[in-house]
């Protein structure tokens, strides 16, 4: 829509840590429970509940038992953000 993408995502265990220079990011959960790891806190989202992490702040989303998410985010943007990926590490 508008050139933004809603991406429906399992999720389970730590995801990496990362910025998105150029957007926000919104999660929303559809089932289960997500928390986002921020360096200085943690928001815990349930079933309904939605978050949106401004542009440039560092992030990590944790699903401790699998969970059903939506990511609304635009086209194109690189899921691991600044992070660069070698193999699955974060580096």
């Amino acid at each position: 829509m508008n050139d933004y993408q809603f991406k429906l995502v399992r999720a389970k265990g730590k995801f990496i840590w990362h910025a998105h220079e150029d957007t926000d990011e919104a999660f929303i959960v559809l089932d289960g429970e997500l928390t986002i790891e921020f360096r200085d806190r943690l928001i815990t989202l349930e079933k309904g509940e939605m978050v949106v992490v401004p542009m440039g702040v560092e992030h990590r989303p944790v699903a401790q038992n699998e969970c059903k998410i939506m990511i609304i985010e635009p086209r194109g943007v690189v899921h691991t953000g600044n992070a660069r990926v070698l193999t699955g590490v974060s580096l």
